[in-house]
C-alpha cells in the first residue's frame, strides 16, 4: 500500500485499530527533504528527530504498545561519511539528553537494539541510562534500532547458538524458530503488526526481517520530516482494512488474538 500523502492537519485525534500493538517504521527521506529545500543534511536530520518527538507521545498517548524506530543502519554506520555519522551520533545523544524527561513523563519504556557496544563510551552511557530509569514504566515501549541490521541480527542470534551447540548446552535436534527467536536482540519483542515506510521507496531496507515475516506493510511518498500525525492515522485507517492471514484462512485484523 502507497500513500502519497497530501495536506497534513496539526490537530487530529489518533485512534489506534483493534489488534493493532507493535508498530515498526523507517524513517526515511531526511536527506532528501532537505536537499529539496537547498538546505545541508544536517538540517534534515534536526528536523527528522522533531518528527520523532511528535509521533512518539503522540503514539504513547495513544496506547500503543511498541513502537520502533529504525534509526541508524550498520550500513549507515560503515559506509555513510564519517562527518555525518559523528553528527547523527551527536544528534542521537543531545535528543537522548533531552528527551529524558519527556519519556519518563509519558510512562515510556525505552529500549534498543543492535550493535550498541560499537558506539562511543559516552554514547552507550547516555543509551544504558535511559534504559534503566525508564525500565519500571509501564506505557508504551520505544525501541530505537541502532547500529541494526536484520542480517546481522539474525547471524548474531547463530553465533549464540553455535556457541552453546558446541559447549554441550543445546542440541542441533532443538533449534527451531522458537529458540532462534530467543537469541534475537529482543527476545520479548511483541510481534510487529505494522511496518510503516516513508520517503516511497518500496523496500524494507534489512529492517526486522525475521519479524516482519506477516507484518503488514504500508509506504508514504511523505519524506519522513513531513510525516506527521494525520500520517500515521491513514496508515491506521489502511492497516484497519487490511485481512490478515498468518498462512491459514482469511482474518479480519480485529479477530487477532493474542
Amino acid at each position: 500500500m502507497t500513500d502519497s500523502g497530501g495536506p497534513l492537519e496539526s490537530e487530529l485525534p489518533l485512534v489506534v485499530p483493534a489488534g493493532l500493538h507493535h508498530v515498526a517504521m523507517i524513517m526515511d527521506g531526511n536527506g532528501r527533504w532537505a536537499s529539496a529545500r537547498g538546505l545541508p543534511r544536517a538540517k534534515g536530520h534536526q528536523e527528522g528527530a522533531n518528527t520523532v518527538r511528535e509521533l512518539t507521545t503522540a503514539l504513547a498517548a495513544s496506547g500503543l504498545g511498541q513502537l520502533t524506530l529504525y534509526a541508524l543502519s550498520v550500513e549507515n554506520h560503515k559506509r555513510r561519511p564519517r562527518t555525518e555519522v559523528d553528527f547523527l551520533l551527536s544528534l542521537l545523544r543531545r535528543f537522548l539528553a533531552k528527551e529524558r524527561a519527556t519519556i519518563m513523563a509519558n510512562d515510556i519504556r525505552f529500549k534498543t537494539i543492535g550493535r550498541i557496544d560499537e558506539f562511543p563510551p559516552k554514547l552507550i552511557r547516555e543509551i544504558r541510562e535511559l534504559e534503566e530509569i525508564s525500565a519500571d514504566n509501564r506505557g508504551m515501549i520505544l525501541c530505537l534500532a541502532l547500529n541494526y541490521g536484520g542480517q546481522s541480527e539474525i547471524a548474531d542470534a547463530a553465533k549464540a547458538i553455535a556457541a552453546k551447540v558446541k559447549s554441550g548446552e543445546v542440541s542441533p535436534d532443538a533449534i527451531d524458530e522458537d529458540l532462534l527467536g530467543s537469541h534475537l536482540y529482543d527476545p520479548d519483542m511483541p510481534p510487529l503488526d505494522l511496518m510503516i515506510r516513508t520517503a516511497g521507496e518500496m523496500r524494507v531496507s534489512n529492517f526486522l526481517l525475521w519479524q516482519v515475516s506477516y507484518s503488514e506493510i504500508y509506504v508514504t511518498d511523505s519524506f519522513w520530516p513531513d510525516f506527521h500525525i494525520a500520517g500515521v492515522a491513514r496508515a491506521f485507517e489502511s492497516y484497519a482494512q487490511r485481512r490478515r492471514r498468518f498462512g491459514g484462512l482469511e482474518n479480519r485484523v480485529d479477530a487477532r488474538t493474542d
